[in-house]
């Protein structure tokens, strides 16, 4: 068949459309299920997305950490010999996963695990118990709070260096929750001299930063962007009200608004610090941006949740900001379950085949 410069125009921009419209459609939500309970929390994303972790109820009724692949399903990652495990952190490739799990005498212990070591108890700062929250985007680098036998003490941990106590902000006690792609950059909370919570960010050279607040007398910070520029968690304004913030050394902290209510926390955000995720209200799992706002994502992506399913908390995002994971209801099953969802498919290869279609149709149209 032979076509006329105007038909192959015509046919290579209705094949752009589809593309376009294939964006959408292909949007994908997957619940990941449970060990065998009723719950399952997902709290970590691989930069790929090929990889979940978080924690599920077993048919015992107890907590497991768990590590995820569409191929494999949800693999339990098992105890230090207790009862119970939670996983929070998973390095860029998928490889390390962190958390925390019951030793043989039922505390709790940070720990890291990898598929040829399995799980590997991190130790504490003189006390009995230990949690990890945060990993380096190459596993290298760990951070979580650890007992130091009076106090809890937020810690950054390295295979050479072991647990390294980063102090408080004149209080007692601090907690790590986060940290940057390289490792340098650590967030979490710290009580001040009045006892009262503080966002912070520590760098070797600085130390402590204290963040501040939004007006109140609380704020706790939850995730950081990869270069440690941007972080994110919640603050009370003047009446009282955590509202999710999102700060910079530019700007401060800026209030992320809710999505209505009066209550928002935030929890993740994208590598460069444009994408923010968490739950308003508690109830709805939202996700921001300079752009848009706060969005909800049960509105957004209404087309993939069927008979009253929701999601309810939004706890980590990709570097890129394609895959977002956290907790949800789905009543398909009648429990609260871990979901990823897919939000843009294969952006990199959907553009460069666009655009090599729009520069074949500027070509031809000179023809």
């Amino acid at each position: 068949m032979c076509y006329t410069p105007n038909r192959f125009k015509a046919l290579l921009s209705a094949c752009v459309l589809s593309l376009i419209a294939t964006a959408g459609w292909s949007q994908s939500l997957t619940w990941l299920g449970t060990l065998g309970g009723n719950r399952s929390y997902a709290y970590g994303v691989s930069a790929d997305g090929a990889v979940v972790v978080g924690w599920a109820e077993n048919a015992a009724w107890q907590g497991r950490a768990f590590r995820w692949t569409a191929s494999g399903g949800m693999q339990n990652l098992g105890t230090l010999g207790g009862d119970w495990s939670e996983a929070y952190g998973v390095s860029a490739d998928g490889a390390v996963v962190v958390g925390w799990a019951q030793n043989a005498a039922y505390y709790a212990r940070a720990f890291r695990w990898t598929a040829s070591g399995g799980m590997q108890d991190l130790g504490t700062l003189g006390g009995d118990r230990s949690e990890a929250y945060g990993v380096s985007a190459d596993g290298a680098v760990v951070v979580g709070w650890a007992y130091n036998a009076t106090f809890y003490r937020a810690f950054r941990w390295t295979a050479s260096g072991g647990m390294q106590d980063l102090g408080t902000l004149d209080g007692d006690e601090s907690w790590a929750t986060g940290v940057s792609a390289d490792g340098a950059v650590v967030v979490g909370y710290a009580t001040n001299g009045a006892g009262r919570f503080r966002a912070f960010r520590w760098t070797a050279s600085g130390g402590m930063q204290n963040l501040g607040t939004l007006g109140g007398d609380e704020s706790e910070a939850y995730g950081v962007s990869a270069d440690g520029a941007v972080v994110v968690g919640w603050a009370r304004n003047a009446a009282g009200q955590p509202r999710a913030f999102r700060w910079a050394a530019s700007g401060g902290m800026q209030d992320l608004g809710t999505l209505g209510g009066g209550h928002s926390w935030a929890f993740g955000v994208s590598a460069d610090g444009s994408v923010v995720v968490g739950t308003a209200g508690g109830v709805y799992a939202f996700r921001w941006t300079a752009a848009g706002g706060m969005e909800d994502l049960n509105t957004t992506y209404a087309n993939l949740l069927t008979n009253g399913s929701y999601l309810g908390l939004a706890t980590a995002i990709s570097p890129d900001g394609r895959y977002i994971v956290g907790r949800g209801y789905n009543t398909a099953t009648w429990r609260e379950e871990a979901f990823l969802l897919d939000t843009v498919p294969e952006p990199a290869s959907l553009l460069a085949l666009g655009a090599g279609l729009v520069g074949l149709l500027r070509r031809r149209g000179k023809q």
